[in-house]
């Protein structure tokens, strides 16, 4: 028995931005965006767009693609690091707009691998109670970006991707797994206030409220290093070799990494699934995002073999071997 992935959807705002934009902000010349990153442009969500309003568009699209019978969806798991408030979770709203009146709902806030834990816990989740489950992951970091540091300001976007599990007599689904944390690398990327350790406060200084970069070159070596070794652990306890891999999904953080990543498991040009040119980085929603725009132009077909891997702030990360 095992779990199949019946359908997928995506949501990207209206709002296109260009480097142009951004690069004007910053004073830096034409083109030094598309060279640093390979990224041309990215979404930013509209002013009255919450984060629940791209996950429900996202897993509205997933939901209607199947035609599954919504009461039968047991659980909900979105993963984001930009909820609509701190408390309560997101999740369960998000169930509730999308009429999933019998489903559980949790918010996962994993960063960049978020989705791969949220796909893992489904996995488990249809296998064990044989209900489909509906994961989510979408942010909106655009408010989180201080948009006059060079070192984020171009990376990152907003969007939401959604993948809905059902259960299969093949055994298909998550046949591989590592995930992968990193404590050490704890403030690489960070959003210093806002939690326990820097709770809002009257005088609080702005910039703490936003995405800093603390050291970008140390985030280049440990996240390539996490996903390589993170794939390489999930193929092997997949029983497969990269060879016997169809499509490579990375996290879509910038070219720079995911050329890495592809040098250091040797991995084709032509096997590697990419969105990051026109959506950027929008953290945990890049890979479903990517995998639900590939398969608009031609579905997956049953029996391809996919490794998905990502790696982010925390450090968490990891790498999934999905069959569909």
């Amino acid at each position: 028995m095992g779990s199949a992935l019946l359908a997928l959807g995506h949501y990207a705002p209206e709002r296109r931005v260009t480097n142009a934009e951004i690069e004007a902000r910053l004073g830096v010349e034409p083109g030094w965006t598309l060279r640093r990153t390979g990224i041309a442009e990215r979404r930013f969500a509209a002013p009255d767009e919450a984060l629940s309003d791209l996950a429900v568009k996202a897993g509205e699209m997933a939901l209607a693609k199947s035609g599954i019978d919504r009461r039968s969806v047991g659980l909900v798991a979105l993963a984001t690091s930009t909820p609509d408030h701190l408390l309560p979770p997101t999740g369960p709203l998000v169930a509730h707009r999308l009429g999933l009146k019998g489903a559980g709902a949790i918010d996962m806030a994993g960063a960049c691998g978020g989705f791969l834990y949220a796909l893992t816990l489904a996995d488990g989740f249809v296998r064990q109670q044989r209900v489909p489950a509906l994961v989510i992951a979408a942010n909106i970091l655009s408010r989180r970006l201080n948009l006059d540091d060079a070192v984020s300001a171009v990376l990152f976007g907003d969007a939401a991707g959604a993948a809905l599990l059902a259960p299969s007599e093949r055994e298909a689904g998550v046949t591989g797994v590592q995930l992968a944390a990193d404590g050490s690398a704890y403030d690489l990327i960070q959003i210093a206030a806002g939690g326990s350790r820097c709770p809002f406060a009257e005088g609080l200084e702005a910039g703490a409220t936003l995405m800093h970069i603390r050291d970008g070159r140390a985030v280049f070596t440990r996240a390539v290093k996490m996903m390589a070794d993170a794939s390489r652990t999930a193929l092997a306890r997949a029983g497969l070799a990269i060879g016997d891999i169809d499509t490579f999904i990375p996290h879509q953080a910038n070219a720079r990494i995911i050329g890495a990543v592809q040098r250091a498991l040797g991995v084709p040009e032509e096997k590697t699934l990419t969105s990051y040119a026109n959506y950027a980085n929008s953290s945990a929603a890049t890979i479903p995002l990517t995998l639900s725009l590939a398969a608009e132009r031609g579905p997956f077909k049953p029996g391809t073999r996919l490794l998905l891997a990502a790696a982010g702030a925390g450090l968490t990360g990891g790498a999934v071997v999905l069959e569909v």
